[in-house]
């Protein structure tokens, strides 16, 4: 069953800095930074709002919002019969509010007279950096059998998790009696945790919410100004709020970590997540690049996007963005190379070209947009470094990452 399109409306938080992110988000928003190659973190919560017969769409957004915004003019267009809408609300100073956003519910209360006018019944409310797939008719169905006035979407987690995350305790009913924001006391993880098959977790808020529109009414005129560390425990404590179980994969793209694993795992045979799903797909901008050319690769458990060059070279447990050129004998393994956004100019005077130069090795590296890596180059973290920052390179978490537009010379080592 789909959801109405005059019942229920989706707001999108897109404005935070993602400053875990870095160098990541140093030129972009959050929910712009590129995954799987080809598409940006915002598609998988507005894809999930589409394929769930949501087309009344806000996103908001405050940080970085020039390449965000473009990505989804550019993407989606709801046609005239359709009578659905996506609208980008930016940070911006009024009469009332001279202050940029202070957190996800101040973000919402800013464009409160706008949302009061919208033609739905309930809200919910999305992060804009998640990576999942839900179908938000089922969540609503939920909300409404269980006639709560807020609901949260919870998934479990690993107790070894909690100290990270908004914990929540819920009983047989699905009704919350209990959160605590990122416990730290071993005791008190004890006693919100529950065995499920076997293993022991928490129940995670996944930072998903519907609420009744006269419900959101009143409790954004309460003090606080984020919905996991005001709203929510307020709403627990004075309202009837449902827990809405969700079994399938998710994942908080927080840290360089998470992002490097998430999409690496992508490469996998059976991966916990997928694209290729005629059902529920995501959707993302339409490039109309031809198709890639492979010239002797040796290609293993691999995506390549469209519009690649790729001569003699081995990948392993790699993604290849859009247009990426890779030279012969170069060697990537487990390397998510973003790709660019354009190809060089063939009478570019530039020394080192975009792409990767022959015989380079790269292992274990996030390289971004637009990235110029000159020949014989080894990016391997020989040192095995946690951390460490130069002008060209960022490691985190041991993970190497080469900042958008950045230029690698021959023969460099790290």
């Amino acid at each position: 069953m789909k959801i109405s399109k005059l019942r229920l409306g989706a707001i999108i938080l897109g404005g935070g800095q993602g400053q875990r992110l870095s160098p990541l988000t140093s030129y972009r928003a959050k929910p712009a930074v590129h995954i799987a190659g080809k598409y940006r973190l915002i598609d998988v919560p507005i894809s999930n709002c589409i394929n769930s017969g949501i087309n009344l769409i806000h996103v908001l957004t405050q940080f970085n919002t020039t390449s965000l915004h473009r990505h989804i003019s550019r993407t989606y267009k709801f046609d005239i019969y359709s009578g659905g809408d996506i609208e980008i609300l930016a940070a911006q100073q009024t009469a009332k509010n001279k202050d940029w956003f202070q957190g996800t519910a101040d973000a919402v209360r800013s464009y409160w007279d706008r949302f009061e006018q919208m033609n739905a019944t309930h809200y919910i409310i999305l992060a804009g950096d998640h990576l999942y797939k839900m179908d938000y008719s089922e969540f609503f169905q939920h909300h409404l059998d269980t006639g709560a006035d807020v609901s949260v979407g919870v998934h479990p987690m690993p107790s070894s998790t909690a100290p990270e995350l908004g914990v929540l305790k819920a009983n047989s009913k699905d009704e919350i009696t209990r959160f605590v924001e990122k416990p730290q006391d071993p005791l008190l993880i004890d006693e919100l945790s529950e065995v499920i098959d076997g293993e022991t977790v928490v129940l995670a808020s996944m930072g998903i919410y519907i609420f009744n529109k006269e419900v959101l009414t009143k409790l954004l005129k309460i003090q606080g100004d984020d919905f996991g560390k005001n709203i929510i425990p307020h709403a627990i404590e004075t309202l009837k709020t449902s827990a809405f179980r969700f079994q399938g994969y998710w994942e908080d793209i927080g840290t360089i970590r998470t992002f490097f694993e998430a999409n690496i795992s992508l490469t996998e045979e059976n991966p916990h997540f997928t694209f290729y799903d005629e059902d529920s797909p995501i959707y993302t901008r339409q490039r109309f690049l031809p198709g890639s050319e492979i010239r002797g690769a040796k290609v293993n458990h691999s995506i390549i996007s469209e519009g690649c060059k790729i001569g003699n070279a081995t990948l392993e447990n790699s993604i290849i963005g859009i247009r990426s050129i890779i030279g012969d004998g170069v060697m990537l393994n487990r390397t998510y190379f973003m790709g660019a956004d354009y190809y060089d100019d063939h009478n570019s005077k530039s020394i080192i070209p975009i792409g990767v130069g022959e015989n380079s090795i790269l292992s274990n590296v996030i390289a971004d947009k637009n990235v110029r890596i000159g020949k014989n180059v080894k990016l391997t973290n020989k040192d095995g470094l946690n951390e460490y920052e130069s002008d060209t390179i960022t490691i985190k978490d041991g993970i190497i990452i080469i900042p958008k537009n950045m230029t690698i010379p021959d023969n460099f080592e790290i």
